[in-house]
């Protein structure tokens, strides 16, 4: 205890009692007596015997606690707080109902609210651990063996996908030992990105750990937490997905309890987006943003964990020989529908609607759920492939499934949903207006859209921009049909496999026209074999019979 010291005799004055202490012990040795001492510090003789006998000073007595206006109504406060140890958890006394009873029951009109809270908030926890069911937090330091185990969890993260600010989910695979974490975002967090985000970190890692995998208790995995034990009740593909890898799961206390179980990948998440994820990234593709993260997490191998003497690279390449190996067969991560196709030529996947070509409304398809798209198949054939929507109630519709009907209904295009989509994602393009809008002029309402349809049923056969190409140059010469574009289209995709021909410049009074077939001649290799010779027939001249006399 820090003190300041007053004397009454000359010299420099101690700061401290400690200070105190050490001069009188120091003059005490240069042979000062114990009445000197006491005259020339100003110190009684206890004071100067209590600094020779020890260095340190006694510590101060704490002053007894005052008397306060709630001392009478403590008992009555304890009593309530006992009862609740045995009370429903919904059903226990609250601070504000613990006031209102002692203004109600006792007419404790003289104490505060405050002094109730400032109480019940440090005799509640004492009143648990007296009657023994106080628990003391502690964390006890692990030592994990390398290539034995992991730690699984998902963490939110924003990323602004396409212009569009989305909420995604960040998977993260670590291994305990060397803190190597493979990563993976998804657009949710569900039982199909669980298993892909398993899939990828373990063959990215070359291996599965041989012991334990910490996991929380999220829906993907557990169907059911018993009681406050350690067993629960596994979803069915979950189980599957786990005998197929060999993975051995321990899941984590359910709440807040359980997250320390698994601090490692709690604190790799948090890491990885505050050193990655911030700003927050622009991309047009969780594809692209993936491909990112790969690259980052192969420069995280670089780094080293707090104290540790070598990176997380060096740590792994000692770790990754112990693993398990992986299976020779794949496992489907996907979730398998079969659906019914309704009149509007689509199908309802987990409260989304995708589209899938008009020909097979009123049949039953098969679609394949992945964690960011969905494949849909006819039999053997697959008929459409969408990016999985994000968020629900959502639809995503595709133009040239319904080109079919729009060929039959060519006044149902303007106000199509698909054709907005298609605007919306870049594929009908200010070209595609600027040529339909001269056709419908050209040739009427109807066939006009008819051509533009017919137009867009050749994107069936040709790249997109080729037909972009195409229905610019078309555009240009006031070539309004299907065919004119089709050529055009066709022009633009020879230009673009063979190598550019010297120009040729255009002769005076003469049109630039060339035909296809000499255009194409043009484009040949040169011809660089030898000349076809005869000499081998005239060796059937030599053999010929001489002819025979006339009668």
């Amino acid at each position: 205890m820090v003190v300041l010291c007053t004397t009454r005799g000359p010299g420099v004055l101690p700061k401290s009692k400690v200070d105190l202490y050490a001069a009188i012990r120091r003059d005490s040795r240069q042979g000062l007596s114990n009445r000197a001492l006491q005259r020339k510090y100003g110190v009684g003789f206890l004071t100067v015997q209590k600094a020779l006998s020890s260095a340190w000073p006694e510590p101060r007595k704490p002053l007894p606690p005052r008397a306060t206006r709630l001392d009478p109504f403590k008992p009555l406060i304890d009593e309530m707080l006992r009862a609740d140890l045995d009370a429903p958890r919904k059903q226990r006394h609250t601070v504000k109902r613990i006031f209102e009873r002692l203004l109600d029951e006792h007419d404790a009109d003289e104490i505060s609210y405050q002094m109730v809270r400032g109480y019940v908030a440090t005799r509640r926890e004492e009143i648990r651990i007296e009657a023994g069911r106080g628990v003391v937090e502690a964390f006890v330091p692990q030592t994990h063996k390398p290539g034995a185990e992991a730690e699984v969890d998902f963490g939110d993260v924003t990323v602004r996908l396409a212009g569009e600010l989305v909420t995604c989910y960040l998977f993260a695979f670590r291994l305990s030992y060397s803190g190597k974490a493979v990563h993976r975002i998804f657009a949710s967090a569900g039982q199909e990105a669980f298993f892909e985000g398993h899939v990828h970190a373990l063959n990215v890692l070359g291996g599965v750990p041989t012991s334990k995998v910490r996991y929380d208790n999220l829906r993907a995995a557990v169907a059911q937490v018993l009681g406050f034990s350690r067993q629960r009740v596994e979803a069915e593909r979950w189980t599957a997905f786990r005998s197929h890898y060999g993975l051995q799961a321990l899941y984590c206390q359910p709440g807040i309890r359980g997250a320390h179980e698994k601090g490692g990948v709690e604190g790799q998440i948090g890491w990885f987006r505050r050193n990655h994820l911030v700003p927050v990234p622009e991309v047009d593709t969780l594809a692209e943003l993936n491909l990112m993260i790969e690259r980052w997490d192969e420069a995280d191998d670089a780094r080293r964990i707090r104290s540790r003497p070598r990176t997380i690279g060096e740590y792994f390449a000692a770790e990754q020989p112990l693993l398990a190996p992986l299976p020779d067969e794949p496992f489907e991560t996907g979730r398998l529908f079969t659906l019914r196709v309704d009149r509007y030529s689509q199908i309802s996947v987990r409260t989304n609607r995708y589209s899938v070509p008009v020909r097979l409304i009123g049949r039953n398809v098969r679609a394949m759920l992945h964690a960011s798209e969905l494949v849909v198949h006819d039999g053997r054939e697959e008929v459409a492939r969408h990016e999985r929507l994000i968020a629900k109630g959502g639809c995503r519709l595709d133009l040239d499934h319904y080109l079919e009907a729009l060929v039959r209904k060519p006044g149902a295009l303007p106000g199509a949903t698909a054709l907005d989509q298609a605007r919306s994602a870049g594929r009908f393009t200010p070209v595609h207006d600027a040529w339909w809008a001269a056709a419908v002029k050209a040739h009427g309402e109807r066939d006009g859209t008819r051509a533009l349809i017919e137009v867009l049923l050749l994107g069936r056969h040709l790249p997109h921009e080729h037909l972009v190409t195409g229905l610019a140059a078309a555009l240009k010469t006031g070539a309004l049909t299907a065919d004119a574009v089709a050529l055009e289209a066709r022009k633009a995709a020879e230009e673009d496999s063979h190598a550019p021909a010297d120009p040729v410049l255009p002769t005076a009074g003469r049109s630039n026209v060339t035909s296809l077939a000499s255009r194409r001649l043009a484009h040949l290799p040169p011809d660089k074999r030898p000349l076809p010779s005869v000499a081998h027939y005239d060796q059937l001249l030599r053999l010929r019979r001489p002819d025979r006399p006339t009668p």
